[in-house]
């Protein structure tokens, strides 16, 4: 008789415990940003400083750990495995993602975006340039005229928020 009633007890806690459980996830749920969406690591739009001050903050470092935030201006057609991002003054600066754990979606060109991770200055070599090219769709031609290699910005991202 007390091992039925301690079962009673139990199994009522444990269906008590559950619910409160089920219905904490649902209100974490129903009050999600529908308008974003995350890729990689979790990460909040607090603090981002503007992509267009990057070079700035940059100046004097080898790298630079910051959450940005700015316009997709494209990405890889294959995979999404890029994307470039304007920094101001006719740059672009290639993100790629930590680990090649993540992708973004191919059809992010000009969404606006929150990255954070590592910004560093890069140097890329003329056939990463070229195999770039290919993956952004370029012209035979187009790829042929890349000749020398470039020294830029580049970003690995941990964790990326596109708005919708």
């Amino acid at each position: 008789m007390k091992n039925l009633f301690l079962i009673t007890v139990l199994g009522v806690s444990l269906f008590t415990g559950c619910a409160s459980n089920n219905a904490g996830t649902e209100a974490k749920t129903a009050s999600k940003d529908t308008t974003l969406k995350y890729f990689g690591d979790t990460i909040t739009m607090d603090g981002a400083v503007d992509v267009n001050q990057l070079a700035t903050n940059l100046k004097g470092k080898d790298s630079l750990k910051i959450k940005l935030a700015g316009k997709i201006e494209s990405v890889c057609q294959k995979k999404g495995c890029w994307m470039k991002m304007n920094i101001g003054n006719n740059q672009e600066m290639m993100v790629r993602f930590k680990d090649y754990g993540f992708f973004v979606p191919k059809d992010a060109s000009g969404k606006e975006v929150v990255i954070e991770g590592v910004a560093f200055h890069d140097t890329t070599k003329v056939a990463e340039l070229k195999h770039y090219a290919e993956d952004a769709g370029k012209s035979k031609e187009e790829i042929a005229k890349i000749t020398e290699p470039e020294i830029n910005i580049s970003f690995e991202a941990h964790g990326v928020i596109i708005k919708k």
